[in-house]
């Protein structure tokens, strides 16, 4: 039996004419380097770059082998290391997916190092048994190699196979990297079987991007249908099959992509670098229906709600029970109550720092060892917050260093987190999670203030999104009393307050560092400070800001002037540099939460003094109320002089347009701190 497929004519034309597009020569060969690599000339302009990557091509195509198909994914790169600190760009990172007995394996792995040595080329290969793996999570191991003989100037290249039985794990491509990609090429052929979605991200435009039909041919077994992927099969009285399939020839390239910087106030870098991911909508052979292969919300509720590592262990925190039935009587409100079994939790078990939305092993497991995953922390919380008759269900959400969660593609591997929602009488929802004891219940950590969140729930239909708002501000409060002798002396008493985000931080660094090496990482900043003593309140009570109280004493200038006496207060206490160096940024600027910072400075002036000009106030306005800095310098009883300065950045997120008013804000915030008073000497 022979199945082949028939087109119409105009369908037959691109066939022909895709033919010769897939005959197109390939960007880069293996082993010919362009004698231009080894000199200056061409790199001048990369000047700020430690490597440049010269090349990256990629293909994907699949190949039929006993009985299925398998993904053949090849890459080959060039680079050109400039500096020492290229050096990195020759260590390569290659995942490989592995499930059950199955695994992708590399094949062809080849390499060179070439230097140009008294004029001549001289090559280096790479050894094939110097590499070695590394488990990166559990269903991914990391293949690492580095390039032999590097040096400034060198020319690396590498290339290499990855073969995989796992067609939903089709290659995805990122163009862009940490240095200069001068080009960089991916194409694919994919037979008509398989549908991916194709979604690409990023802030730069493709050199190229085509589509084309071409014909492949496989010889195949077949019994009553077509086999393939081990997805959809039928080994049952299997014939000799030949079967003529087209298949679609994908090119994506771009050219001169910039590195990739990374700025202050951003999530992780993979939501915003130039890439095209995959992702397996369905498959259909001949005779066969379409097989739906991509997830919906509703199977993924449903496999999570069975999986033993997560719906399993909702109800099995049985161990806390002592401890948590009390609470029910001695807390009716709901809020109060669900704060007290997350105490009971947080004694319990302590979070190790480890993202997860399932557990690996049990909650018990994690209740005798006395620390656990965020998974292990948050299911048993959702079970003791059952267990003392709040009706809690989990909340899955992508922390900020693991990405942003397209919620139009159901992909389970975009989660990586877990906490309890609880719904209120006045149709809000509490978020609850029990893995950071330096917030108060209610407040999400920094790490969860990511967009949203996906409620699971038995009914499918009553799953939604959860909007992950920050319930805090990032607030940092001081009061300063300053005095100023004759000579520019100072002695100063400060009362401060870190409040709500700004307050967990600086409770943790407190708890890490202790009283004694905080107080001198706070006072670094400020040349000759002495402060004796710092005193520190509210430290347990997070539901409160954190309060500092120090007093410090400045020697004067030994050089300064008895009739001229210069002083910038406010930029003691205040932001030290904009954080925002650059002209222009492409993705958000991410703060998590709002800002508040409010600084009140009361100053003595010596005796006999006074300001030469009282500075004028000064109020900056960011667009559509965006935020505002408030500066005003004020004259109170005689001889004393009080400075305020007040900002508010109002919205935790900033789009790519707001980022030059965002800066200006700050260039203008920071002249007008750093901005001195002249104090003379009265006639």
């Amino acid at each position: 039996m022979k199945h082949s497929l028939r087109y119409p004519a105009a369908l037959a034309a691109l066939v022909l004419a895709s033919l010769s597009a897939q005959a197109q020569t390939e960007p880069i060969k293996l082993g010919k380097p362009d004698p231009k690599d080894f000199t200056a000339a061409p790199f001048v302009g990369d000047s700020a770059a430690a490597a440049v990557v010269l090349c990256d091509y990629g293909t994907t195509n699949f190949q039929y082998n006993n009985n299925s198909f398998q993904l053949i994914s090849e890459r080959t790169t060039r680079i050109k290391i400039l500096k020492k600190a290229g050096y990195d760009a020759a260590t390569v990172e290659i995942p490989l997916y592995h499930r059950d007995d199955s695994q992708e394996k590399i094949t062809g792995l080849r390499g060179t190092t070439y230097n140009l040595v008294n004029g001549q080329v001289v090559k280096t290969k790479l050894d094939g048994s110097n590499t070695f793996t590394e488990d990166r999570t559990a269903n991914v191991r990391v293949r690492k190699f580095t390039m032999p003989d590097v040096r400034e100037g060198s020319v690396i290249e590498y290339n290499y196979t990855v073969i995989s039985d796992f067609l939903f794990n089709f290659q995805d491509w990122t163009f862009q990297r940490d240095i200069p990609v001068r080009w960089s090429e991916f194409r694919a052929n994919i037979p008509e079987y398989f549908h991916y979605k194709m979604l690409q991200q990023g802030y730069h435009s493709l050199a190229v991007q085509t589509q084309s039909e071409s014909a492949a041919q496989f010889t195949v077994h077949t019994a009553g249908g077509f086999t393939g992927g081990g997805l959809a099969t039928n080994r049952e009285a299997a014939t000799n099959d030949a079967v003529t399939a087209h298949a679609t020839h994908y090119v994506w390239a771009m050219k001169d992509v910039p590195a990739f910087r990374d700025e202050p106030y951003m999530t992780t870098s993979e939501d915003y670098l130039d890439r095209i991911t995959f992702q397996m909508a369905g498959q259909q052979f001949p005779n066969q229906p379409y097989l739906n292969v991509s997830g919906t919300w509703a199977k993924i509720d449903m496999e999570l709600l069975s999986s033993d590592n997560f719906g399993g262990q909702l109800d099995r925190g049985g161990f806390l029970k002592d401890q948590i039935m009390p609470l029910v009587a001695k807390y009716p409100d709901v809020q109060a109550r669900a704060a007290a079994v997350r105490e009971v939790v947080m004694a319990a078990v302590r979070y190790d720092g480890t993202n997860h939305y399932s557990t690996t092993a049990s909650l018990r497991k994690a209740f005798d060892a006395h620390h656990g995953t965020a998974a292990d922390v948050n299911l048993l919380l959702i079970s003791g917050l059952r267990m003392a008759g709040i009706p809690a269900n989990p909340l899955i959400l992508s922390t900020r260093n693991h990405g942003r969660v397209d919620q139009s593609q159901p992909m389970i591997s975009r989660f990586n987190y877990v906490l309890a929602l609880v719904p209120l009488a006045d149709g809000k929802d509490l978020l609850v999670d029990a893995t950071e004891p330096m917030l108060p219940c209610g407040v999400l950590p920094k790490r969860c203030l990511n967009q949203a969140g996906r409620l699971i729930m038995k009914n499918s239909e009553q799953g939604r999104w959860v909007e992950l708002a920050p319930a805090q501000r990032y607030v940092h409060y001081q009061q300063v009393a300053l005095t100023m002798d004759a000579k520019g002396g100072l002695t100063g008493k400060v009362h401060e307050e870190h409040g709500g985000y700004a307050g967990a931080d600086a409770r943790e660094e407190l708890s890490s560092l202790g009283e004694k090496k905080y107080l001198a990482q706070m006072t670094r900043p400020h040349s000759g400070w002495t402060v004796p003593k710092l005193t520190v309140g509210e430290r347990e009570n997070v539901a409160k800001p954190l309060a500092l109280d120090y007093e410090f004493t400045q020697p004067a200038d030994d050089n300064a002037t008895a009739d001229l006496l210069y002083l910038s207060p406010l930029r003691e206490f205040g932001t030290e540099q904009n954080p925002f160096r650059h002209d222009d940024r492409l993705f958000p600027v991410d703060f998590g939460a709002p800002q508040d910072e409010t600084t009140m400075v009361t100053l003595t002036l010596p005796a006999g003094y006074e300001l030469a000009e009282m500075p004028k106030p000064t109020v900056v306005d960011l667009p559509e109320g965006g935020g505002r800095f408030i500066c005003t310098v004020t004259a109170g009883a005689p001889g004393v002089v009080q400075l305020t300065s007040r900002m508010s950045l109002r919205k935790p997120v900033y789009a790519a347009e707001e980022y030059a008013q965002l800066r200006e804000f700050y260039r203008l915030m920071l002249e007008k701190q750093n901005e001195r008073l002249i104090i003379k000497k009265k006639a």
